[in-house]
Order: C-alpha cells, then structure tokens, then sequence
C-alpha cells in the first residue's frame, strides 16, 4: 500500500492536483472537528427531531407514553417509599419531592445507559458515511432532551395537581437555565460512556450499576440529610452535581426560592469539566470507530 506522499507524487507526475485530498480514517485536529460538526448541525438537529418523533410509533399508545412513562415511573416508587417504607421523613410536600427527583434522575440516567451502546447501534451509518462521530451522542442528547420537555411539562402539572397543590411561582424560570445546565452535563456523560461502551461492551452492564448508586446517592427518593448526618460525608454528597441539580430544582419548584450561589458554581464547574473532557477524551478515539466495525 502507497504512502500517502507517493500517492500524491504519483498523482503530481500525471498532471493531477492532489492540494484537495485528505486520507481517510485519519482523526482531525479539534478546532477541524468543532468546525466539521457545526458544517453538520442541521443534520445533527434533523436526525434527533425525527428519532424523537418516531421513537415510540410502533406502540399503540404512540407518544402519549411520553406523559405516561413519568407518571407510571412516579406512582411506583411513591407507592414504595412513600406509602409502604415512609422515607418522606419531615419533608412537607414528599409526592413533589419525588416527583422531581424521579424525573431528572431518569435524564441523567439515560445518558449513561444508553451512551454504551449509541455508537454500535448506529454502525450502519458509521460505516456507509464519513462524518465526525460526536454528531450521533450529540443528536442522541438532543432527541432526549425534545423528549424531555414533555416530561417536565407533566412534572410542573403534577406538582400542581396533589396535594398541598404547589402553585406557579417566577422561579419556575429558573428551570430554563437547570435543564439546559442538566443537559450539558448529560453530552459530557454522553461522549464518556459511548467511547467505553464501544471499545468494552461488556461496561453496559458495569454502567447500570453505577447509575443504580448515583439514585441513591443524589437523594431522589428520600432526603438524604436523613441518612448522613457525618459532616466529611455530607460534603462529598453535595459534591454531587446530580444531587445538586435536583436540589436546585426543589428549591426553584416547590420552595419558590432562587438557589444557591454555590449550587450554581458546583453545576457549571462539573457541567464545564464533563463536557469538554468528555468531548477531548472521545475525540481522541475518533479514527478507530469506523475501523473496529469493519
């Protein structure tokens, strides 16, 4: 196989312009790669529009399981912690505690199961076309967080709607800046868990485990200051820009407060971190996923 340099020399000697090609397989460098992806952003925005349209069109229900899904996932565990194991302890308003923390538990936690798996179940594409890998976690997110809206929709109307009924409050503006903070922080998860998912499969399995612990270590179905109560302990729990985001919209929701200050610097410090070294660190495998699938 010619090297790239005689393939030009080559072509050079039959009177051909080789200035405009470039190998193939060969990762780009990072401000080519951003470049190559906003080239490709309404690709990018068309493909997770569609999967979030159609993703439940073979289901009878269609995308009512939208609202359903929640409220299903909701009614459970409050049956189970709130009815049968009365983890509420001293918190006023339990059902939109739960509520909330059930519902963004599941934002983060999706990103981190699926994320395993997104490349291989898109190898199709990857092999028929070249393009920037990053754009199939990105869309994924994106088609998540359409999704998503839905499901915030019916968490704002279910507070609303049980007792002691919460009602509208300006800070529920706030939820604007939480989601798109969440859902920077779950691209960075995104890019993290699709490169270890795609060289080790096997890590799915280990990533259901961790998001099972990240549950109960972010407090979303029971105040977890009622468990913990050593001060170093408390400290790495708040750590936690999970536990944070939920918290943040607690306050925001049900207290009609504004967060915070340190909440807020944790969240964009950890959202900031993940997001760009998730996106370096699966940049940098970017020339072996087409190859490994072939």
């Amino acid at each position: 196989m010619k090297s790239t340099p005689e393939v030009k020399r080559a072509l050079e000697a039959k009177g051909l312009d080789p200035s405009g090609l470039s190998r193939i397989g060969v990762r780009p460098s990072l401000i080519e790669y951003v470049l190559q992806l906003w080239q490709r952003r309404h690709f990018i925005w068309y493909d997770a529009h569609h999967r979030a349209s159609t993703q439940n069109s073979r289901m009878r229900l269609g995308n009512v399981w939208l609202i359903l899904r929640p409220l299903i996932d909701a009614s459970f565990y409050f049956v189970i912690f709130g009815l049968v194991l009365k983890t509420g302890g001293d918190v006023e308003n339990y059902p939109a505690f739960l509520v909330i923390g059930i519902l963004l538990y599941r934002s983060t936690a999706t990103s981190i199961s699926s994320g395993a798996g997104v490349l291989r179940n898109n190898k199709a594409m990857i092999r028929a076309f070249t393009f920037p890998r990053a754009s199939i976690p990105i869309a994924a997110v994106i088609q998540a967080a359409m999704t998503a809206i839905f499901t915030m929709g019916v968490m704002c109307a279910v507070i609303m709607a049980l007792p002691p009924f919460v009602l509208p409050h300006l800070t529920w503006l706030l939820m604007i800046p939480i989601f798109v903070l969440q859902t920077l922080f779950n691209l960075g998860i995104m890019f993290i868990t699709a490169r270890i998912g795609f060289h080790v499969p096997d890590m799915a399995n280990v990533l259901g485990v961790v998001s099972r612990f990240l549950m109960y270590a972010s407090g979303v179905m029971f105040p977890i200051a009622q468990f913990i109560h050593h001060p170093t302990a408390m400290a790495v729990v708040e750590a936690n820009p999970l536990f944070q985001i939920i918290d943040m919209a607690r306050t925001a929701l049900i207290d009609g407060r504004v967060p915070d200050l340190s909440s807020w610097l944790i969240v964009c410090a950890w959202t900031a971190a993940v997001l760009i070294g998730g996106f370096i660190f699966f940049w940098r495998a970017e020339e072996s996923y087409g190859r490994e699938l072939g």
